[in-house]
């Protein structure tokens, strides 16, 4: 049976999508049954593999509670699969253009499990031993209280500013400080190539759907 141009591409997203989302979760696991919260591995001066967890933030920010992300992560997710089935069907979308929206949608749905599971089935990271997978339901929190958790930390420039420069002068510095995990790099590298490489597909896209509208 030979498989039709739309359905090749939608089954190179979906094998994007859980390559991806296999890489993220057995980072994630292995990080958090093997080091506490601010516990690292330095690999080197610029590279570290350090643990922390967030309330679902990307890069380690943590400002709104879980709920609230993950409902909007659901909704995302949703959209993006609706829109990246759509655009499997254009003959005029290429397979490159199709992989770019999967690592976005694989980033955001790797996140989602963290806050919907990871409160279930793992205990609490109390900083004294790492955390331990236990039977669904006996974690530290209910459904969608997890923490996602974030591990790569890599600290290209760490050094102080001059002393003659003004208002930071001898001021600690640091690029790059945030900690991400592998999920926020897909969402992060599908999202810019789409909008470096597919600015005008993505503009015609926009721009049809809103003459469509009026």
């Amino acid at each position: 049976m030979t498989l039709s141009a739309a359905m090749r591409k939608r089954l190179i997203a979906l094998a994007v999508i859980l390559l991806i989302l296999s890489i993220d979760q057995l980072l994630k696991v292995w990080v958090k049954t093997h080091l506490c919260p601010g516990e690292s591995i330095r690999m080197a001066d610029w590279a570290y593999i350090a643990f922390l967890e967030n309330k679902g933030m990307a890069f380690g920010m943590d400002f709104i509670g879980t709920w609230p992300l993950c409902i909007f992560r659901l909704v995302a997710v949703g959209f993006l699969g609706w829109f990246l089935w759509r655009m499997a069907a254009k003959p005029r979308i290429g397979w490159p253009f199709i992989v770019l929206v999967a690592m976005v949608l694989a980033g955001a749905a790797g996140n989602i499990i963290d806050n919907v599971f990871y409160g279930l089935i793992f205990s609490d990271s109390n900083g004294i031993t790492p955390a331990a997978l236990v039977s669904f339901g006996h974690g530290y929190g209910s459904l969608m209280e997890g923490k996602v958790v974030d591990m790569f930390y890599f600290p290209i420039i760490d050094t102080n500013w001059p002393q003659w420069m003004p208002l930071v002068g001898g001021d600690h510095f640091v690029f790059f400080s945030p900690i991400f995990n592998f999920a926020d790099a897909a969402i992060t590298t599908g999202g810019a190539l789409l909008v470096i490489c597919y600015y005008k597909t993505l503009n015609r896209l926009l721009t049809r759907k809103k003459s469509d509208k009026d």
